[in-house]
């Protein structure tokens, strides 16, 4: 049911998107250390849907359907309005853009896979990969307005979300390739199963 507390968690990631983008676009350091905190919040619920769904046997189809999407939209939505107002510095948007194209890759190879009922499991690197690029996200939306904000100028925000955001992007890359060898290999043995039934 959609009102399952482990689904209305994920939907409120979905419903936190315009809120976060509006707090952005604000340009105040205020509303910079706003929007981060709420991005942490909403990254915080991606653990406890999970989490609570297992624990009270609340796993539903539409769970499974909503949590990849909310966690899809979030993070893209971030990153462009991030790129759109320029606030990925420190070269930054090549590292975005990766992501980005990964998470539409596996997106891709994950609908492909389902049709033929094989899932691809997540790896231990794609958590790193899932806790670099979060992390990174958080200060990059902070920015170094928030330093100041904390009286703590010389602590350098966006320096360390770029940092992040580009060791994310190493490891999205590595995880990519490995989804996108696993992908592969499935579609060659359909494809031998197919022949040798043909």
């Amino acid at each position: 049911m959609i009102t399952d507390l482990p689904n209305l968690l994920t939907l409120s990631r979905i419903v936190a998107i315009p809120v976060l983008v509006v707090l952005v676009a604000m340009n105040r350091a205020e509303a910079a250390a706003g929007a981060c905190l709420l991005f942490i919040a909403a990254a915080v619920t991606d653990y406890f849907d999970g989490h609570l769904a297992r624990s009270r046997q609340m796993q539903s189809d539409l769970g499974r359907m909503l949590d990849p999407i909310a966690d899809k939209l979030l993070v893209g939505a971030s990153l462009m309005v991030l790129a759109g107002l320029n606030k990925l510095t420190y070269g930054a948007l090549w590292p975005a853009i990766v992501i980005l194209c990964r998470e539409i890759l596996v997106s891709g190879l994950r609908e492909y896979l389902a049709g033929t009922r094989i899932s691809l499991p997540v790896t231990r690197l794609a958590k790193w990969k899932t806790g670099f690029q979060m992390t990174a996200i958080g200060f990059l939306l902070a920015g170094d307005s928030t330093g100041v904000l904390l009286h703590m100028p010389w602590l350098p925000v966006s320096l360390m979300g770029s940092v992040m955001l580009w060791i994310a992007a190493v490891l999205t890359l590595m995880t990519g390739w490995d989804y996108l060898v696993a992908g592969l290999r499935h579609v060659e043995k359909a494809g031998g199963t197919e022949k040798t039934t043909g």
